[in-house]
């Protein structure tokens, strides 16, 4: 919903409805994730995409209809028939679209909505999407509280508290209860859409592999920050891509600084002045993902360092070094796209091996 929030929020303020249309479940090689959505306004545009080209024009028409009946509608897409005309995705995915009706009138809380994603704070909104009542109630849930009705206070309270826990790991998806709000039930199926703010990206170290990893950052949507202690490196010149350019140890800089689990920190620097102290501050955090550049020499000699400073080998066991993956990188820009295919390896889980030797679904934890 993210992509279409300014459209949406804009055909609101003119006091018109829309219909949205979001992805609310994928298998296989979908092409576009769960939470992706599509606008149908009052004055016949479409906004956004739900699967690259694939099933937009069948979405156009059934946002159509929700738009002129109200009804919310779940629908599944699945492969193309022979039919070449047949509503389907080439690609082989399935996906299912819930498509409902936006106006002030069923969702009041959205201006809020609005609000807390354009300031980057944590909001998670809950939707009945299907079941035998209640679909299309939603619950906005923040970490002071809840916002609108599922329709019962208990159903209330069980989905408020479970959502907090995806909504702090900015996770998008399915819960599942009863129909008054069971926990061992499966009659009510609730879809998740999590506005967490943008991940970080901490770079330590002002050279030229860092610039380059600022450009590939940005592209995989990180908040991007380049550290180093040397104010003569450390300058936006240097490094035109990144969001902010910050002159101070890292160590130092990094114990100030908010990092989660989707929080990626890079130590580029291969000096033991600055590498060791950032490297033992960065273990400490709850960052999805620690990296240090060198060669497997240059690694071994900072082990030792960094066990003569404390650090358990479970500890060190986190740093991903010599960081990236296998690609046979020589300038900076092939290092930072070794790198970027590394961490989306660790955010996913991939093998990263070559697709065509494998067998499996193209997405990790995807069934075949």
């Amino acid at each position: 919903m993210r992509e279409v929030l300014p459209s949406l929020m804009a055909a609101l303020e003119r006091g018109e409805a829309a219909a949205m249309a979001t992805v609310v479940r994928t298998w296989r090689s979908a092409p576009r994730p769960a939470g992706a959505s599509m606008l149908v306004t009052a004055a016949g545009e479409a906004v956004g995409s739900v699967s690259g080209g694939c099933v937009e024009g069948a979405l156009y028409t059934l946002g159509s209809q929700v738009l002129a009946d109200g009804a919310p509608q779940f629908e599944t897409y699945g492969v193309s028939d022979d039919d070449a005309f047949a509503v389907g995705l080439t690609c082989g995915g399935i996906l299912e679209v819930f498509v409902e009706r936006v106006s002030p009138e069923t969702w009041p809380e959205l201006p809020g909505i609005a609000v807390s994603v354009a300031a980057e704070e944590h909001v998670a909104v809950a939707t009945i999407v299907k079941g035998p009542h209640l679909v299309g109630r939603h619950l906005v849930v923040r970490e002071s509280g809840v916002e609108g009705s599922l329709g019962t206070s208990r159903l209330d309270d069980t989905v408020g508290a479970d959502v907090l826990g995806m909504l702090e790991s900015g996770t998008t998806g399915f819960l599942h209860y009863g129909a008054e709000g069971e926990r061992l039930g499966t009659e009510l199926e609730v879809f998740v859409t999590s506005f967490a703010p943008v991940p970080r990206m901490y770079v330590f170290g002002a050279i030229d592999f860092s610039a380059a990893l600022a450009k590939a950052g940005k592209l995989l949507g990180f908040h991007v920050t380049v550290v180093d202690a040397r104010e003569v490196f450390a300058t936006r010149k240097r490094f035109p891509d990144a969001d902010e350019i910050v002159v101070d140890w890292p160590h130092r800089w990094l114990a100030s600084q908010p990092v989660d689990t989707r929080t990626v920190i890079c130590v580029l620097t291969h000096d033991p002045k600055f590498d060791v102290p950032a490297l033992k501050a960065a273990v400490t955090t709850k960052a999805a993902y620690i990296g240090a550049m060198g060669s497997r020499r240059t690694h071994e000699d900072r082990v030792d360092r960094l066990r003569e400073a404390g650090l358990t080998d479970d500890e060190i066991a986190r740093i991903h070094s010599p960081i990236g993956l296998d690609l046979g990188a020589r300038t900076p820009e092939e290092t930072a796209i070794s790198i970027a295919a590394e961490i989306v390896q660790a955010r996913w889980g991939g093998s990263g091996a070559n697709l065509r030797s494998s067998d499996g679904p193209i997405h990790a934890g995807a069934p075949r």
